[in-house]
């Protein structure tokens, strides 16, 4: 039975969580947001058979689709509307901070300050959309030449395929934006975890199911048990990554007494 002291500790937390009306707000909104991105991963793309495409996957278990399914939270072994995930992003994020290095437009914006950081975001937008579209249309052929997939193969397929997986990773993207403005954390590194703890479970066991069977190496299982740790950290480095500043605090006098200078700093997210 716990003392009196535990409950009083146990009221004051839940009576201060109780007044933090916008924390409870935020961690709703991030809540709700990554409940819409999960329940995106399971409407497939229109004119797909989902029998033959899971017939397909069945063939192909054990390679990079794992992995890929894995990262996507499911919505490439489903073939779904989230199934190009936020990678385009993080792609053209990547290739945006490495142009910065060599490229002089882009090094003085990213000197110019939160008016260069936003030009530099419209950048990596463009470019996520750019890589979005050559990925959906490998996907949509891809899919096309794979036998009973496609209820109707053709341009209209294609089309409406790569429209529906660029508009899936444009509203991740946006999604993502949401959440860092109006939940709790960085949204991107939100949606990225999400996805893989929903497929994790799974993903261990169909792995391990494989290593038995000799469909799988050792090597190659724990190439992949290294992969998954090493994305975990990177998005907890990034979540938790801060610049902080150093604040100078000079002499001063309060009435007879003096005050030595001090030193402090300001912690900001990046």
């Amino acid at each position: 039975m716990a003392s009196a002291a535990e409950q009083l500790a146990a009221n004051m937390n839940f009576a201060a969580f109780s007044k933090a009306d916008e924390l409870k707000k935020r961690i709703w909104f991030t809540l709700g947001a990554l409940l819409v991105y999960r329940l995106g991963t399971y409407i497939p793309l229109p004119g797909i058979d989902p029998a033959a495409l899971a017939q397909v996957f069945q063939a192909q278990q054990g390679g990079i689709f794992d992995v890929l399914d894995l990262f996507s939270g499911g919505a490439v072994g489903r073939m779904a509307i989230f199934a190009l995930t936020i990678m385009p992003y993080i792609s053209a994020s990547i290739i945006i901070q490495l142009m910065t290095s060599v490229s002089s437009h882009l090094g003085d914006l990213k000197k110019e300050g939160e008016q260069g950081r936003k030009t530099i975001n419209q950048y990596t937008r463009y470019g996520t959309v750019i890589l979005a579209t050559l990925q959906g249309y490998a996907i949509a052929s891809g899919l096309s030449s794979a036998e009973g997939v496609v209820t109707n193969p053709g341009m209209y397929f294609t089309i409406s395929a790569v429209i529906t997986l660029v508009g899936g990773t444009i509203f991740l993207m946006w999604l993502g934006e949401q959440i860092t403005a109006r939940g709790v954390g960085n949204g991107i590194s939100l949606i990225i975890f999400a996805g893989i703890v929903a497929e994790l479970p799974s993903a261990i066991v169909s792995t391990l199911e494989l290593g038995r069977q000799g469909a799988l190496s050792t090597l190659l299982i724990l190439g992949l048990i290294v992969m998954v740790i090493g994305l975990i950290a990177f998005i907890v480095f990034v979540e938790r990554a801060q610049r902080r500043l150093i604040v100078q605090y000079p002499k001063r006098q309060v009435g007879q007494k003096m005050y030595a200078g001090d030193s402090s700093h300001l912690p900001l997210k990046l």
